[in-house]
């Protein structure tokens, strides 16, 4: 009778476990917060910080770090200011500045403006994009301060580099633009 009352009671817990188990729900979980995680709002209060600090919206008039903002607005007359603008790169540095541009241009615009800035890029000659003028149109009036103008901005189908390039590198390739212009009118 030892042995019978041993069996019985094993089959009264597996009956027990199996009546309260249920399948729509997991079983208990170990450390539940990796499986869930919390997702936190933005700038919202928080629990787990002290009293007197919160998340909040940065002050006015504060730039994030490494950001540099910029004199001229979005807009045709900002567009024609920005073109009078010269390049703050230092003019002892010319040849590196324009390597370094180089190499950018044929990173970033190159596979639309073309490698010498003629306006047949590699997306051009597929014909995904269509329109891209040449750096020696007259018409076009480019200067240094208008192509960093319209890097920033962007212009018409093109978008704005402002993100991938910092400061710097848009003069720089603002340069390289003029030195490939300059090449197209000879």
């Amino acid at each position: 009778m030892n042995n019978f009352s041993k069996i019985g009671l094993v089959l009264g817990l597996i009956l027990c476990v199996a009546a309260c188990a249920d399948k729509n729900s997991p079983n208990y979980q170990f450390m539940p917060n990796m499986y869930e995680p919390v997702g936190y709002e933005t700038y919202q209060k928080v629990d787990f910080l002290p009293e007197h600090m919160e998340a909040r919206l940065p002050a006015e008039n504060t730039i994030p770090r490494g950001w540099m903002p910029y004199d001229f607005d979005n807009t045709p007359e900002g567009r024609e200011l920005a073109k009078l603008d010269l390049s703050p790169l230092d003019s002892l540095q010319t040849e590196v500045n324009l390597a370094e541009g180089k190499e950018l241009y044929n990173i970033y615009c190159a596979i639309c403006h073309g490698n010498n800035g003629d306006g047949k890029g590699r997306l051009v000659d597929r014909e995904k994009i269509l329109g891209v003028p040449s750096y020696d149109d007259v018409a076009r009036n480019i200067s240094v301060g208008g192509t960093y103008h319209t890097i920033y901005y962007g212009l018409n189908s093109m978008g704005s580099y402002a993100v991938q390039l910092n400061h710097k590198e848009r003069w720089q390739v603002a340069e390289y633009v003029m030195k490939l212009k300059q090449d197209l009118t000879k």
